[in-house]
């Protein structure tokens, strides 16, 4: 009875640990699965807008400011997490990026939204269009020059550290070049001021 007992232990630890490698690997396909699904998503929505901003209409100038938009957003993005990383005193920089990436959310959703309704239907709301076309703007510029200030701000960095190699060259070179041997200066100056004697002088 005891070695029943045993055998019918670790049949049910083996069982055991047998269910848990499955649930784990059934719980991680899983997550793979919808990380696989959403980047999926993403690039067939991109896909889409791309093919739609080829639209000569207004749907395709929707489309277009779209694609702009995000990509004005991401490179401001890139460009304020570089200066992060690079440990730069940004202020409030990060947070009103933040904000702008929100309301660019909102306004890509208009702008989705428009495109639509311009897609299905022949009248044209040029009062919304030249709102959208406003938001865009402000948007778009912001960003841009939130990063041309990155950018200036990279380039004093930069030039700082380029003078300060350039001094440092200049002080190694001087403190290599090899220092005047003295007797060498008092054997110039001997030459320098020896007057040669005349035959007259010799015949004193």
């Amino acid at each position: 009875m005891i070695a029943i007992g045993t055998f019918l232990t670790i049949v049910l630890v083996l069982l055991l640990l047998f269910l848990l490698t499955a649930g784990t690997a059934v719980y991680f396909l899983v997550k793979v699965g919808r990380k696989a699904t959403k980047k999926a998503r993403k690039v067939t929505e991109r896909v889409a807008s791309q093919m739609a901003a080829m639209d000569p209409g207004q749907a395709g100038e929707t489309e277009r400011m779209r694609l702009d938009l995000r990509k004005e957003v991401s490179l401001t993005r890139q460009a304020v997490d570089q200066a992060l990383q690079a440990g730069w005193g940004l202020g409030d920089l990060p947070r009103l990026v933040a904000e702008i990436s929100v309301h660019a959310d909102h306004l890509d959703g208009q702008l989705a939204l428009y495109a639509r309704h311009s897609r299905s239907s022949t009248y044209v709301d040029h009062a919304s269009l030249g709102r959208l076309r406003e938001n865009h703007a402000k948007l778009t510029t912001s960003c841009a020059r939130i990063r041309a200030d990155l950018l200036n701000d990279q380039m004093t960095h930069s030039a700082n550290g380029i003078d300060d190699i350039q001094s440092r060259t200049d002080l190694e070179i001087e403190a290599r070049r090899r220092a005047p041997d003295p007797l060498d200066e008092i054997d110039e100056l001997y030459r320098r001021t020896a007057v040669p004697r005349s035959p007259h002088d010799d015949r004193h």
